[in-house]
Protein backbone atom coordinates (compact mmCIF):
# COMPACT_ATOMS: atom_id res chain seq x y z
CA UNK A 1 0.00 0.00 0.00
CA UNK A 2 1.47 3.40 -0.89
CA UNK A 3 0.77 7.06 0.54
CA UNK A 4 1.22 9.94 -1.00
CA UNK A 5 3.34 12.26 1.38
CA UNK A 6 1.32 15.74 2.24
CA UNK A 7 3.40 18.15 0.77
CA UNK A 8 5.46 20.33 2.87
CA UNK A 9 4.68 24.00 4.79
CA UNK A 10 6.90 25.31 2.76
CA UNK A 11 5.84 23.60 -0.46
CA UNK A 12 1.88 24.37 -0.11
CA UNK A 13 3.36 28.29 0.60
CA UNK A 14 5.36 28.17 -2.89
CA UNK A 15 2.82 26.67 -4.44
CA UNK A 16 -0.13 29.33 -3.00
CA UNK A 17 2.08 32.18 -3.44
CA UNK A 18 2.66 31.01 -7.39
CA UNK A 19 -0.77 30.41 -8.13
CA UNK A 20 -2.12 34.03 -6.45
CA UNK A 21 0.13 35.86 -7.81
CA UNK A 22 0.18 34.65 -11.38
CA UNK A 23 -3.73 35.35 -11.37
CA UNK A 24 -4.10 38.27 -8.90
CA UNK A 25 -0.48 39.30 -8.43
CA UNK A 26 2.46 40.71 -6.72
CA UNK A 27 0.28 42.36 -4.04
CA UNK A 28 -1.61 39.31 -2.80
CA UNK A 29 -1.71 39.69 1.30
CA UNK A 30 -0.23 37.66 3.63
CA UNK A 31 -3.19 36.47 5.16
CA UNK A 32 -4.44 35.11 1.63
CA UNK A 33 -1.22 33.07 1.21
CA UNK A 34 -1.44 31.85 4.34
CA UNK A 35 -5.29 30.59 3.66
CA UNK A 36 -4.40 29.18 0.47
CA UNK A 37 -1.35 27.53 2.10
CA UNK A 38 -3.84 26.18 4.61
CA UNK A 39 -0.81 27.53 7.40
CA UNK A 40 -0.51 30.27 10.13
CA UNK A 41 1.34 33.52 9.47
CA UNK A 42 3.97 32.04 12.33
CA UNK A 43 4.67 29.39 9.71
CA UNK A 44 4.78 31.46 6.92
CA UNK A 45 7.98 33.71 9.25
CA UNK A 46 9.41 30.98 10.36
CA UNK A 47 10.58 29.90 7.17
CA UNK A 48 10.89 32.91 5.17
CA UNK A 49 11.94 35.90 6.49
CA UNK A 50 9.19 37.98 4.63
CA UNK A 51 6.67 37.88 1.65
CA UNK A 52 8.96 39.49 -0.52
CA UNK A 53 11.57 36.20 0.07
CA UNK A 54 8.17 34.28 -0.13
CA UNK A 55 7.84 35.26 -3.43
CA UNK A 56 11.35 35.08 -4.39
CA UNK A 57 11.35 31.57 -3.72
CA UNK A 58 8.18 30.74 -5.41
CA UNK A 59 9.77 32.21 -8.78
CA UNK A 60 13.42 30.84 -8.09
CA UNK A 61 11.49 26.86 -7.74
CA UNK A 62 9.40 27.41 -11.11
CA UNK A 63 12.45 28.93 -13.08
CA UNK A 64 13.48 25.19 -14.41
CA UNK A 65 10.21 24.20 -15.40
CA UNK A 66 9.68 27.54 -16.99
CA UNK A 67 12.42 27.41 -19.23
CA UNK A 68 12.26 23.24 -19.95
CA UNK A 69 8.44 24.54 -21.44
CA UNK A 70 10.03 26.77 -23.31
CA UNK A 71 13.62 25.98 -24.71
CA UNK A 72 14.30 23.26 -26.89
CA UNK A 73 16.45 19.92 -25.62
CA UNK A 74 19.85 20.58 -26.09
CA UNK A 75 21.53 19.38 -29.06
CA UNK A 76 18.21 18.32 -29.94
CA UNK A 77 19.60 18.42 -33.92
CA UNK A 78 17.56 21.45 -34.82
CA UNK A 79 19.01 24.30 -36.38
CA UNK A 80 19.49 27.93 -34.70
CA UNK A 81 16.78 29.23 -36.44
CA UNK A 82 14.27 26.01 -35.69
CA UNK A 83 14.53 26.47 -32.13
CA UNK A 84 14.04 29.70 -31.73
CA UNK A 85 11.11 29.01 -33.70
CA UNK A 86 10.03 26.28 -31.00
CA UNK A 87 10.21 29.10 -28.29
CA UNK A 88 7.55 31.32 -29.67
CA UNK A 89 5.79 27.95 -31.11
CA UNK A 90 5.22 27.22 -26.94
CA UNK A 91 4.18 30.89 -26.22
CA UNK A 92 1.64 30.84 -28.85
CA UNK A 93 0.65 26.87 -27.32
CA UNK A 94 0.64 28.30 -23.63
CA UNK A 95 -1.78 31.52 -25.24
CA UNK A 96 -4.01 29.51 -26.21
CA UNK A 97 -4.92 28.19 -22.22
CA UNK A 98 -7.96 30.13 -21.02
CA UNK A 99 -6.03 30.67 -17.55
CA UNK A 100 -3.04 32.21 -19.22
CA UNK A 101 -1.84 35.57 -17.78
CA UNK A 102 1.49 35.72 -19.80
CA UNK A 103 4.47 35.42 -18.14
CA UNK A 104 4.63 35.18 -14.65
CA UNK A 105 8.41 36.85 -14.75
CA UNK A 106 7.31 39.71 -16.71
CA UNK A 107 4.49 40.58 -14.87
CA UNK A 108 6.70 40.11 -11.61
CA UNK A 109 9.15 42.67 -13.41
CA UNK A 110 6.37 45.32 -14.23
CA UNK A 111 4.01 45.08 -10.90
CA UNK A 112 6.67 45.86 -8.66
CA UNK A 113 8.81 48.25 -10.58
CA UNK A 114 11.82 48.11 -7.76
CA UNK A 115 14.44 45.82 -9.44
CA UNK A 116 16.30 45.44 -6.14
CA UNK A 117 13.43 43.45 -4.49
CA UNK A 118 14.27 39.63 -4.07
CA UNK A 119 11.09 38.53 -6.40
CA UNK A 120 12.62 41.37 -8.85
CA UNK A 121 16.13 39.51 -8.76
CA UNK A 122 14.83 36.29 -9.74
CA UNK A 123 12.83 37.19 -12.40
CA UNK A 124 15.66 39.50 -14.26
CA UNK A 125 17.80 36.47 -13.60
CA UNK A 126 15.06 34.27 -15.62
CA UNK A 127 14.33 36.66 -18.09
CA UNK A 128 18.28 37.55 -18.69
CA UNK A 129 18.85 33.73 -18.97
CA UNK A 130 16.02 33.84 -22.11
CA UNK A 131 17.93 36.85 -24.02
CA UNK A 132 21.43 34.91 -23.44
CA UNK A 133 19.59 31.95 -25.10
CA UNK A 134 18.85 33.58 -28.06
CA UNK A 135 21.92 35.08 -27.97
CA UNK A 136 23.66 32.40 -28.09
CA UNK A 137 21.58 30.84 -30.85
CA UNK A 138 21.29 33.57 -33.08
CA UNK A 139 25.60 33.55 -33.03
CA UNK A 140 25.56 30.06 -33.85
CA UNK A 141 22.88 30.82 -36.43
CA UNK A 142 25.03 33.21 -37.83
CA UNK A 143 23.03 36.24 -37.20
CA UNK A 144 24.43 39.67 -38.06
CA UNK A 145 24.28 41.08 -35.17
CA UNK A 146 23.33 38.21 -32.40
CA UNK A 147 23.07 40.68 -29.70
CA UNK A 148 20.44 43.05 -31.39
CA UNK A 149 18.73 39.51 -32.35
CA UNK A 150 18.27 38.70 -29.06
CA UNK A 151 17.43 41.45 -27.83
CA UNK A 152 14.32 42.27 -30.48
CA UNK A 153 13.07 38.58 -29.98
CA UNK A 154 13.26 39.11 -26.19
CA UNK A 155 11.38 42.21 -26.30
CA UNK A 156 8.86 39.99 -29.17
CA UNK A 157 8.06 37.50 -26.93
CA UNK A 158 7.18 39.76 -23.86
CA UNK A 159 5.41 41.70 -25.97
CA UNK A 160 3.46 38.22 -27.60
CA UNK A 161 3.58 36.81 -23.67
CA UNK A 162 2.00 40.42 -22.20
CA UNK A 163 -0.63 40.87 -25.03
CA UNK A 164 -1.98 37.31 -24.95
CA UNK A 165 -2.25 37.53 -20.81
CA UNK A 166 -4.40 40.50 -21.09
CA UNK A 167 -6.86 39.25 -23.59
CA UNK A 168 -5.90 41.97 -26.47
CA UNK A 169 -4.48 39.64 -29.14
CA UNK A 170 -4.30 35.98 -30.44
CA UNK A 171 -0.93 35.01 -30.95
CA UNK A 172 -1.85 32.15 -33.85
CA UNK A 173 -0.70 33.68 -37.18
CA UNK A 174 0.79 37.13 -35.53
CA UNK A 175 3.87 35.61 -33.57
CA UNK A 176 5.78 33.35 -35.83
CA UNK A 177 5.66 35.33 -39.13
CA UNK A 178 7.18 38.21 -36.38
CA UNK A 179 9.69 36.15 -35.67
CA UNK A 180 10.68 34.80 -39.25
CA UNK A 181 11.21 38.20 -40.25
CA UNK A 182 13.49 39.03 -37.50
CA UNK A 183 15.57 35.57 -38.52
CA UNK A 184 15.24 36.24 -41.94
CA UNK A 185 16.34 39.99 -41.83
CA UNK A 186 19.02 39.00 -39.32
CA UNK A 187 20.36 36.31 -41.62
CA UNK A 188 19.52 33.43 -39.59
CA UNK A 189 19.58 29.98 -40.95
Amino acid sequence: MTTEAKPSTRDRLLEAAAALTYRDGVGIGVEALCRAAGVSKRSLYKLFDSKDELLAASLEERAAAFAATLLPAVDDGRSPRERILHVFEQVESQAGVPEYRGCRYLAVQVELKDQSHPASRVAHHVKANLTAFFRSEAEQGGASDPDLLARQLSLVFDGASARAGIGADQLTGLIAPTVATLLDVAGMR
